[in-house]
């Protein structure tokens, strides 16, 4: 059976051996690759016996005749230069990664975000994309329990949820600010009734929506009055319930601009009955390392409303 030669993994010492092959062979014998090499003849003639012995081939024929190469040293000449242009290669594609991310986040959002115009999350990722073209984005929406449980759980990268607690699974980060007001619908008893006419205990006597997700709790502390005979988890509930004309409740400002505009809906009381929640960007707390997520994360957190 015949025996291969470069059995096993290539090591060090092989590309050595290569490197001082392939300069041998381009300074056109062993005395002219002494300064090259910066070594001296024997030393150099003992490597390529190495070499050989290693391949199990004859690279060349050295003597009085001069240094020639023989067809496989030719071979191995032309294999030598395709190994270094791919070293080379790879060199340059290890060192781009350094400017240019390839791979894919997941950022999980919160429902209806898109029509806050104070919102960058557009922004931020249209710039980033022009920035890490490279880069896919899986985008999620979800409610903010989800995206929550998606972050801690690892599915998402990058999670934005209006924040009502701390979780100590989840890290978090100042994004913008929502404001919510108080709204009935234009069929609702309220809906003509003159400002000055209007008060809380007015409102009070009315059936309220309480929302479903997490600031329910701070509501009942800021607005005791209000009493809930209905809940919603969704801003679209919400805005289902009041449009019906037999609720008030709370919605986004820039969400119920869509009906309010139309005169399908009255904010009560804005000056009173408003709050604000603040959206924070979050990532899961002593994660492992991933560039991709941490880039993205910079660029949330980099953002200037200026």
């Amino acid at each position: 059976m015949k025996r291969s030669s470069l059995s096993g993994q290539i090591a060090d010492i092989d590309l050595k051996l290569l490197r001082i092959f392939k300069t041998v062979v381009e300074c056109g014998g062993f005395s002219a690759a002494e300064v090259e090499l910066n070594i001296g003849r024997s030393a150099i003639s003992r490597q390529m016996s190495d070499l050989e012995a290693r391949l199990d081939m004859n690279l060349c024929q050295r003597g009085r005749s001069g240094f020639q190469l023989t067809d496989h040293g030719r071979l191995v000449y032309e294999a030598i230069q395709e190994l270094v242009l791919d070293l080379e290669k790879f060199r340059a594609n290890v060192n781009a990664l350094h400017s240019h991310l390839i791979g894919e986040v997941t950022l999980g959002l919160t429902d209806n975000m898109l029509t806050d115009p104070n919102s960058p999350v557009v922004e931020i990722l249209g710039a980033f994309h022009q920035q890490e073209p490279g880069v896919k984005i899986n985008l999620q929406v979800a409610a903010p329990n989800e995206v929550e449980r998606a972050v801690i759980e690892g599915r998402f990268n990058i999670g934005i949820i209006p924040q009502h607690h701390d979780l100590p699974g989840l890290e978090y980060y100042d994004l913008y600010n929502e404001t919510s007001l108080f709204y009935c619908g234009h069929n609702h008893p309220l809906f003509k009734v003159p400002d000055d006419q209007v008060n809380i205990d007015t409102v009070s006597q009315y059936d309220f929506i309480a929302p479903g997700y997490t600031h329910s709790v701070m509501l009942k502390k800021q607005f005791p009055q209000l009493k809930a005979s209905a809940t919603s988890y969704q801003v679209e509930g919400i805005a289902t319930l009041i449009l019906s004309g037999q609720y008030v409740g709370f919605l986004p400002k820039h969400y119920a601009v869509l009906w309010s505009d139309k005169q399908l809906m009255r904010a009560l009381l804005p000056q009173t009955l408003n709050y604000k929640v603040p959206f924070k960007v979050i990532v899961q707390r002593d994660s492992r390392p991933n560039m991709l997520r941490k880039t993205l994360l910079n660029a949330f957190k980099k953002y200037d409303p200026r």
